[in-house]
C-alpha cells in the first residue's frame, strides 16, 4: 500500500505544522522578534498619518487659519511617517524572508536525512514522486507560510487593532458600529474554512500523486514502451491530473464567492453607514477632520479584513504541506525500531576471543510474516560458522530474499531470533553493524559520480584501500583502463559499463568497508558466464576471511560453498556441500540443478 498520511483534523494538521515550524526556525527566534516590533512601529506610523490630516483640516484649512510652517510640518510629517512606515516594512520582509529561507534549507536537510535513515519497510509501501514532492514541494511551503501567509497576517492583524485604536480615540460610538460588522466577517472565514479545507487537502494529495506517475513512468519507460501502455498510462495520468483539476476549481470558487468579493461588498456598506451617520447630525466644521480620519481608517480595516481571509486559501494548503512533512519526521527510523532496552555500547565491548567463539550467524527458531496469517519463514534454526562460505537456494517465493533482509535489519524480528557473532541483532550499535555487514545487490546501484566515489561512498577512504577491494574485486584492472582511472565518471547508473563490471564495483565497494560478513543477494543473476567465473574466484579468496552468505538463482556460482542450505516454502527442506546434495535422488536441489544444466 502506497504510503500516504494518514486522515487528520485540521487542529491537528495546525498543530503538527506550527510545531514543526517552531523546530525549523529555532535558531532564528531573534531575527523573528526584531521583524515583528518594525511590523508594530511601521502599523503605528501608518495610524497616526489620518490623524495628522484630521489636524490638518480642523485646525487650518476649515477655519482658514494657515500658518504655513505648521501646515508644512504636518504635511512633512505625514509623508516621513509614511517613508519610514516603508523603509522599517523593507527590512522586516528581508529579515523574515532570509528566516523563511533558511528554515525551508534546515527542513529540507531534516527531511532528507530522515528519509535515509528509515527503515526499508517504510520503502515497501511509499512512492518514490511522493518522497521527492516532500522534499522539495511540501518544503517550500514552509516560505510561502512565512512570508505571504504569517506575515501578512500579522501585518493585517497589527493594522487592524491600531486603526480601530484610533478609531476609537476618535469616535467610540461609530467604532462600534464598525466593530458590529466583525461577526460577519468572522462567518465568511468559517465557511471558506469549511468549504476550502477538503479540497485543499485533496488537491495535494492528487499532486503528489501526479509526481508519484511521473516519477514511475520514467523510471520503468523502456517496460512501459515494450508492453504498449503508453495510451493506458496515458489515461491513467489524465484521471488523476482531471481530479486534481477538480478539487482546484473546487478551491477557487470557494475563493470567488468568499473572500474579495464578499469583504468589498461590506466595506461599501461600512463607507455607506458612516457617511450616513455623520450625515444625521448636525456637523460642526470640526468634524469634517474626523470625518476624513474615518474614511481613510476604513479603507485600513477592511483592507486588513481583506488581506486576513485572502490568506486562508494559502494557509490552509502550507498548513496541510507542513503537517504532511511533519507525519513524515514522525515515521520510526530503523535504529528507532531497534531494541532501545540494550545499551549500543554492549555490541562493541565484547572482546575479539569472544567473538571468535561464537557462530558468525546463529538463527533459532525463526518465524517472519510480512501480514499477519501469511507467514513467510516458518521457524528456521541454523548456524554458519565465522569464515564459511554459504548459499542459499530455493524455488520463487521459498524466503531466501525475506531471510536475507532479515539479516540486514531491514525488518524486526518478532518470533525467534538472530545473534551476529554472538549478539543479538537488535543489540548491535548501528554504525558496528553496516560496518560489519557488507551486501552485494543483485541490481548494482551506481551513482552518477567516478568510481572512486561509487566505491567510497563517503567513507573518505584512501586512494590505498579503494584499490585494494577493487583488486579483492577483480575490478581494478578495467577501472584502471578507463579514461581517467578511478576518476572517471560512469554516468547515470554506472551508463559506460557492463552489467559485470558494474557488479564488480558493488563488490568492490562492499569489500571496501571491511566487512566480516558480506551478503550476496542472486550478485550473478544478470552476469555472463566469464564474469561469473571472476566472482566465483574472488568469493573463493574470501573464504576463511569473511563470511559470505550468497543467495543465487544460478547453483554455478555457490557449487563449491562449504554448505548449501535448500529453502522450500519457507523452510529447510535440505542442507549440505553440492556432492552430498546431488547423491539424494529425486531432492529439490538435485532436481533444480539438473534442470539448470539442461537449460544451459
Amino acid at each position: 500500500m502506497p504510503f500516504k498520511p494518514e486522515p487528520t483534523s485540521a487542529r491537528r494538521q495546525t498543530w503538527q505544522a506550527f510545531s514543526l515550524l517552531r523546530r525549523a526556525a529555532l535558531p532564528d527566534q531573534r531575527h523573528l522578534g526584531w521583524a515583528v516590533l518594525w511590523l508594530v512601529l511601521a502599523a503605528l506610523l501608518e495610524v497616526s498619518g489620518p490623524i495628522m490630516g484630521k489636524a490638518l483640516i480642523d485646525e487650518h484649512l476649515l477655519p482658514h487659519h494657515l500658518d504655513w510652517p505648521r501646515m508644512a510640518g504636518l504635511l512633512a510629517g505625514m509623508v516621513l511617517t509614511g517613508w519610514i512606515a516603508s523603509g522599517l516594512r523593507y527590512l522586516q520582509l528581508v529579515r523574515l524572508s532570509g528566516l523563511a529561507m533558511r528554515s525551508v534549507m534546515r527542513l529540507r536537510e531534516m527531511v532528507y536525512t530522515h528519509v535515509l535513515l528509515l527503515p526499508m519497510a517504510f520503502f515497501d509501501r511509499a512512492i518514490t514522486g511522493q518522497l521527492v514532492s516532500r522534499v522539495t514541494n511540501d518544503t517550500e511551503a514552509v516560505k510561502t507560510l512565512y512570508i505571504q501567509v504569517l506575515f501578512v497576517m500579522l501585518d493585517s492583524t497589527i493594522v487592524l487593532v491600531g486603526t480601530v485604536a484610533a478609531m476609537a480615540w476618535l469616535d467610540w460610538h461609530l467604532m462600534l458600529i464598525v466593530l458590529a460588522l466583525l461577526p460577519a466577517v468572522l462567518l465568511i472565514v468559517w465557511l471558506y474554512q469549511r468549504w476550502s479545507a477538503p479540497a485543499v487537502t485533496r488537491a495535494r494529495a492528487l499532486r503528489s500523486d501526479i509526481n508519484g506517475q511521473m516519477a514511475e513512468s520514467i523510471g520503468g519507460m523502456s517496460v512501459l514502451q515494450a508492453n504498449n501502455a503508453e495510451a493506458r498510462f496515458s489515461q491513467r495520468f489524465a484521471a488523476t491530473n482531471q481530479d486534481h483539476y477538480t478539487a482546484r476549481l473546487a478551491e477557487l470558487r470557494a475563493n470567488a464567492w468568499l473572500l474579495r468579493p464578499a469583504l468589498d461588498l461590506f466595506n461599501i456598506i461600512l463607507l455607506a453607514a458612516v457617511i450616513y451617520l455623520f450625515g444625521q447630525r448636525a456637523m460642526t466644521a470640526a468634524e469634517v477632520g474626523v470625518l476624513y480620519a474615518f474614511i481613510s481608517y476604513l479603507a485600513r480595516v477592511i483592507e486588513p479584513l481583506i488581506q486576513i481571509t485572502m490568506q486562508f486559501s494559502q494557509l490552509q494548503q502550507s498548513v496541510v504541506a507542513t503537517a504532511r512533512v511533519a507525519t513524515l519526521l514522525d515515521e520510526a527510523t530503523a535504529t528507532e525500531h531497534a531494541a532501545h532496552g540494550h545499551d549500543a555500547g554492549l555490541a562493541t565491548a565484547r572482546t575479539a576471543a569472544n567473538d571468535a567463539d561464537a557462530p558468525a550467524v546463529a538463527i533459532r527458531h525463526l518465524s517472519f510474516a510480512y501480514n499477519e496469517g501469511h507467514p513467510v519463514l516458518h521457524d528456521l534454526s541454523l548456524e554458519i560458522p565465522q569464515g564459511a562460505f554459504v548459499g542459499i537456494v530455493g524455488h520463487t517465493g521459498s524466503g531466501k530474499s525475506t531471510l536475507l533482509s532479515l539479516l540486514l535489519r531491514f525488518y524486526p524480528v518478532k518470533h525467534g531470533s538472530i545473534a551476529i557473532h554472538g549478539m543479538p541483532l537488535d543489540a548491535i550499535a548501528n554504525e558496528r553493524f553496516r560496518a560489519d555487514v557488507g551486501l552485494v545487490p543483485q541490481d548494482p546501484f551506481l551513482l552518477a559520480a567516478s568510481a572512486r566515489e561509487n566505491i567510497d561512498m563517503g567513507r573518505g577512504l584512501t586512494q590505498a584501500q579503494i584499490e585494494t577491494a577493487a583488486r579483492a574485486a577483480h575490478a581494478h584492472d578495467f577501472i584502471a583502463a578507463l579514461d581517467q582511472g578511478y576518476d572517471t565518471p560512469l554516468g547515470e547508473g554506472g551508463s559506460r559499463l557492463s552489467v559485470g563490471q558494474k557488479q564488480l564495483i558493488a563488490i568492490a565497494r562492499a569489500l571496501a568497508g571491511a566487512p566480516r560478513i558480506l551478503l550476496l543477494d542472486e550478485a550473478t543473476s544478470h552476469i555472463d558466464s566469464q564474469t561469473e567465473q571472476i566472482v566465483q574466484t574472488a568469493l573463493d579468496e574470501l573464504r576463511g576471511t569473511v563470511t559470505v552468505i550468497a543467495i543465487a538463482h544460478r547453483l554455478s556460482t555457490i557449487r563449491d560453498a562449504d554448505r548449501i542450505i535448500v529453502l522450500n516454502h519457507g523452510r529447510i527442506a535440505e542442507t549440505g556441500p553440492h556432492e552430498q546434495l546431488m547423491r539424494i535422488d529425486g531432492g529439490l536441489y538435485q532436481r533444480l540443478y539438473l534442470l539448470q544444466q539442461l537449460a544451459a
